[in-house]
């Protein structure tokens, strides 16, 4: 797998690339120096990049291979980074964090595969809303402490709802992959047939 460095060196993908870089930071902040303020502010900054390298992409027509494969995992590591510091913290329940780490691991590694296939499944909407839900709660549990005593604690119901549209979405995604994969298969298998005619 390979990229041009044109391709690569756009303001997007430099966004996505900080992004990245960003994860070790977090988990020093985080779990080395317990500075859960500027690891707080470090997980807002890497959210603000993903909006603002989404937005700055299609806008000015910068959708590249790059960043439709790296993007959405930078996505995907950063909250599996900000869920596994918090279950370690005991401040998100283990049962929320394998779900998450299950359905992000089956997304990078399908992704991957319809990339090598030049299939493309596009986002929808619900996953979006998950994403937006699962970050929120991520953001609310650095203040869980404020929410002891109170029987629904905000963060943790807007994680589960995220959890859930979450897998709304990987369902739906993986119904639209199957059908997509027979289409390229058939397509490949006809024109097979014709060529051998």
């Amino acid at each position: 797998m390979s990229f041009k460095k044109s391709e690569i060196f756009t303001v997007p993908n430099l966004l996505t690339i900080v992004r990245m870089a960003l994860i070790p930071v977090f988990w020093v902040l985080m779990m080395v120096y317990n500075l859960n303020e500027w690891a707080l502010a470090v997980f807002v900054i890497a959210s603000a990049t993903d909006v603002v390298d989404g937005f700055i992409a299609r806008r000015f027509n910068q959708i590249t291979d790059f960043g439709k494969l790296f993007d959405p995992l930078a996505d995907k590591l950063m909250v599996l980074s900000v869920l596994l510091t918090l279950w370690l913290r005991g401040i998100i329940s283990g049962l929320a964090v394998s779900l998450m780490t299950f359905k992000e691991l089956f997304m990078i590694f399908s992704s991957a595969y319809l990339y090598k296939r030049n299939v493309v499944v596009h986002s929808l909407f619900v996953g979006k809303f998950a994403q937006c839900a699962v970050c929120a709660a991520l953001f609310l549990s650095f203040f869980s402490g404020s929410f002891e005593g109170m029987t629904f604690q905000p963060h943790t119901v807007l994680l589960w709802i995220g959890i859930g549209a979450a897998y709304t979405a990987m369902f739906s995604y993986t119904h639209t992959m199957i059908r997509q994969l027979k289409g390229v298969e058939t397509t490949y298998s006809n024109r097979t047939d014709k060529a051998d005619k």
